[in-house]
């Protein structure tokens, strides 16, 4: 398994990133975290971990620059700016595609909270790169008008107690042209800490990446 820290460029930023493929990798999944958080985040690296372990590599990375970072904790602007998050992430898609180790892998989106959201649009913007797209506690109505425009196979994970944006989740769903399911984790609350939530959502999501990311590779390595 090869890990790295890397730098993604976007525009005139460097995005700090943790990279890690596994040998064989099945596919690669990006990681879009939620305001307020980072690549560092507890849960995410949780479920990379998870997805680690399923033979998916990950990309774990800042979509803010660190003065960026301290001007949103004063602020708050950047980080419901979900134009920009999206720009962002579409271009660490392409910086994916420009390297050897995973250019030919189907790539996946993880977003959570506002992360989701610019997942969503950057899956709108990158039709034949996104293969699917998980969100975990995630606010996919504010991708709006990209909605109906993501092709991608979407999984929506929500916790049962976290009831408005449950209800957010529902109505996004209505919205979305794609396959797309939505799993409710009972008893969770927004950011499942509860005991085997966060499990819950890891397996969900390796399943889903699983059916969805996995067939292409099948298909090739079976022919």
């Amino acid at each position: 398994m090869v890990s790295e820290n890397i730098l993604v460029p976007s525009g005139d930023a460097a995005l700090e990133g943790d990279l890690v493929v596994p040998g064989e990798a099945c596919g690669i999944v990006l990681f879009a975290h939620g305001s307020g958080s980072s690549r560092l985040s507890p849960r995410n690296l949780e479920v990379a971990a998870g997805l680690h372990g399923a033979g998916f590599g990950t990309l774990l990375l800042d979509l803010l620059t660190e003065e960026e970072e301290r001007e949103d904790v004063v602020t708050g602007r950047h980080r419901f700016d979900i134009a920009l998050l999206a720009r962002r992430l579409a271009d660490a898609v392409d910086w994916l595609e420009r390297r050897p180790d995973t250019a030919d892998l189907p790539v996946g989106l993880f977003g959570a909270s506002t992360g989701a959201a610019a997942a969503l649009m950057a899956a709108a913007e990158r039709p034949q790169r996104v293969s699917a797209v998980v969100s975990r506690g995630g606010r996919p109505d504010l991708a709006d008008d990209a909605l109906p425009l993501v092709a991608a196979p979407v999984l929506l994970v929500v916790g049962g107690s976290d009831e408005a944006v449950l209800d957010l989740n529902r109505k996004a769903a209505e919205r979305t042209s794609a396959l797309h399911r939505l799993h409710v984790v009972p008893g969770a609350t927004h950011l499942f800490p509860e005991t085997g939530a966060l499990e819950q959502v890891t397996e969900a999501a390796a399943h889903w990446f699983r059916d969805h990311l996995t067939e292409g590779v099948d298909d090739e390595r079976s022919g």
